[in-house]
């Protein structure tokens, strides 16, 4: 839910009571990521999706019901073969859905809750404030076990503060958390299978967690013209764009007016100051040794996303020869995805950025590049760190 918290977050401020809808399984080609959602206020008011458009309607009535008695409910949809135009997903995957009801901070309802954890909506109401200010969180809920556990829910912080409890057990809170911090450095959304005392050899709980913070960071080295179309694309994507280069003419506001920043420093020295982490892309333009070695020198070594260099397949082998001069060993080389972008028989910026943002979606959500027709695998999948089957959770977090 936590893809829609600043809509969510409003109509807490407003007093609203709602029922927010969230994928909690996927399997297959479905058309949403876990932790989409779609909410539905006292009024009848929708925002969000869970599918698209193919079961929006069955999860609306069903958020409708919520809001009435109060209760949550837990419910699968998948392709119906005989009748494809059915409630069903005509995508041929399958989704699970919880449906939670959302009381506004001191409403009758939550006053005449028995005491304790189990109505989630006092840390759903921190959660969406937190994501709503840009704040780095994570939002876990228990959607299969026990029923006395299942909705309960938890805000964990990378710095392991938390709200909340999942069950009351501290080593249960705490094993979550800390699973919690590794998928919000990866910026994933998964699933975890954990014990009630948050061991990893006993799977009676099945926990969404949620992450949220700061957009992932691209850093484009080099001002050129194809610069300017990966920035724009870069933005499109959701990315926060620095675009950095040692010649001020050329690193301007007036070139990159959609660039988040724009720096004027030696590549190498400003990805030696600034931060990146497992989300961050790289995107060396520069396409000048005297700038692209000590700069992929380093950004090679780093735990980022995706680093990318221009050049022809000659200026590849050359760079390749470089980098193995100064030390760079077969591994780290190997990393670079260079030429930059996939074979798309790009000419012009835009259409040489588009093969760059296709490359490093790819690399993010597991993608092959080859055309989607006459493939087998589904259109919709898990990314490349998920199980083969599609199923997007984890038993364990190494």
């Amino acid at each position: 839910m936590l893809d829609i918290a600043d809509d969510l977050n409003r109509w807490v401020v407003q007093g609203r009571a709602f029922a927010v809808a969230t994928v909690v399984g996927i399997s297959g080609s479905a058309p949403r990521q876990l932790g989409a959602a779609l909410a539905v206020d006292a009024e009848g008011t929708a925002i969000g999706s869970v599918s698209g458009g193919c079961v929006e309607g069955a999860v609306y009535e069903l958020c409708r019901q919520a809001n009435e008695d109060g209760r949550p409910v837990r419910e699968r949809f998948d392709h119906d073969d005989e009748d494809a135009f059915a409630v069903g997903l005509s995508c041929g995957g399958r989704i699970d859905v919880l449906i939670t009801p959302i009381r506004p901070p001191g409403s009758r309802a939550q006053a005449h809750r028995a005491p304790g954890p189990a109505d989630p909506s006092t840390v759903v109401h921190a959660a969406l404030a937190a994501a709503a200010r840009g704040e780095s969180i994570a939002l876990a809920r228990v959607i299969d076990g026990p029923p006395s556990l299942v909705g309960r829910a938890l805000l964990a912080r990378p710095d392991g503060a938390c709200e909340g409890t999942l069950g009351g057990r501290p080593e249960l809170d705490r094993a979550v958390a800390a699973e919690a911090a590794v998928l919000w450095e990866a910026g994933r959304t998964a699933t975890v299978d954990l014990g009630e005392d948050g061991s990893r050899c006993a799977t009676a709980l099945r926990i969404l967690v949620e992450t949220t913070g700061p957009a992932p960071r691209m850093i484009v080295f080099g001002a050129v013209d194809f610069a300017s179309a990966l920035v724009r694309i870069g933005k499109f994507l959701g990315y926060h764009v620095t675009v950095c280069d040692a010649r001020p003419v050329f690193a301007t506001r007036e070139r990159f007016p959609e660039a988040d920043e724009i720096v004027v420093d030696w590549p190498h020295r400003y990805l030696d100051a600034t931060r990146t982490d497992a989300r961050t892309v790289l995107c060396v333009l520069t396409h000048d040794a005297k700038f692209d070695i000590p700069l992929l020198e380093r950004a090679l070594r780093l735990p980022v996303a995706y680093v990318g260099a221009m050049g022809s397949r000659r200026t590849h082998q050359e760079r390749d020869a470089r980098l193995r001069a100064v030390g760079l060993t077969d591994r780290e080389r190997a990393a670079l995805r260079s030429p930059i972008g996939l074979d798309l028989g790009a000419h012009t910026p835009e259409e040489t950025a588009l093969s760059i943002a296709a490359e490093i979606v790819a690399g993010r959500r597991g993608g092959s590049g080859v055309p989607l027709r006459g493939g087998q695998r589904p259109i919709h999948h898990s990314g490349p760190h998920h199980p083969p089957s599609g199923e997007a959770h984890f038993g364990a977090l190494a």
